[in-house]
């Protein structure tokens, strides 16, 4: 029974992992209850994005002037993901501020071409990412690569497990119908433990804040919506990926000693 059950929970991994980057590992038939409950690992699969990006960030700074690295970084996440959160970050800025009845909001999302709200969204979230990026100094910028790739993934766990979802098609209805209190207590505690080891009292503060952020996010567009969708989704990882890379700065700044865990 516990073979059969590691070899699930493995499996779900590998829809994790394929479902939020590139790396496509599993080739087996597709299995919903596994896929559903995939956004139980969401959050470790935000730290092998981080780790990544990290390793790429000092790599190509033994190669490149800051700004280019900065500008690299950027697009190396968008590659690693395939794009999918900025996708998803477009298409929601596109319904929600065109101002249309709940329903022709939906639409819109779907629609797979992009309008002026979504280029202007993406516009602003890479030139803020950019800057942020050029901005950091180490170690401040390992502490905030790890802690944003890690604390937005865990934000579209908590999205998942306590908002309702708004279409009654699609892969989100998978997500929505596995994934529950369980699976979030377990997302929730991997994440505070990872966040403490990567910047000791300063991750639990910045895990609030994303809480913080994605219920907000949550809370209104459920009221707007009838509930949240997978473009919702996406749009609050990028968010909260960029609350983090900003609140990064004023916390080290005043009190950078939260970041040191007696461990570092």
């Amino acid at each position: 029974m516990l073979g059969k059950e590691a070899g699930v929970d493995l499996k779900t991994f590998y829809f994790a992992l394929q479902h939020l980057t590139r790396i496509n590992i599993y080739k087996g038939e597709f299995d919903e209850a596994a896929f559903g409950r995939a956004a139980l690992f969401f959050p470790l699969v935000g730290l092998l994005l981080g780790i990544l990006l990290l390793l790429a960030q000092i790599v190509l700074s033994c190669m490149f002037p800051e700004p280019v690295v900065s500008g690299m970084l950027v697009v190396l996440m968008a590659i690693m993901t395939g794009g999918i959160h900025i996708d998803g970050f477009m298409d929601t800025l596109d319904g929600v501020f065109s101002g249309r009845p709940r329903e022709i909001k939906l639409e819109i999302m779907r629609d797979s071409r992009v309008g002026a709200f979504g280029v202007l969204g993406l516009v602003c979230l890479f030139l803020l990412k950019y800057n942020a990026f050029l901005s950091m100094t180490a170690p401040m910028i390992y502490q905030a690569i790890l802690l944003a790739a890690l604390l937005s993934r865990w934000s579209m766990v908590y999205a998942i497990a306590c908002f309702p979802y708004a279409r009654r098609e699609g892969l989100g209805t998978l997500y929505n119908r596995y994934t529950g209190k369980r699976e979030l207590i377990w997302a929730t505690g991997s994440t505070i433990i990872i966040a403490t080891l990567v910047a000791w009292a300063a991750g639990l503060i910045l895990l609030l804040a994303a809480w913080g952020w994605v219920h907000f996010i949550g809370s209104k567009l459920t009221s707007e919506l009838g509930g949240l969708t997978g473009d919702v989704y996406g749009a609050t990882a990028e968010t909260t990926e960029l609350l983090i890379y900003l609140t990064v700065f004023p916390l080290f700044g005043y009190w950078s000693w939260l970041f040191s865990a007696p461990w570092l």
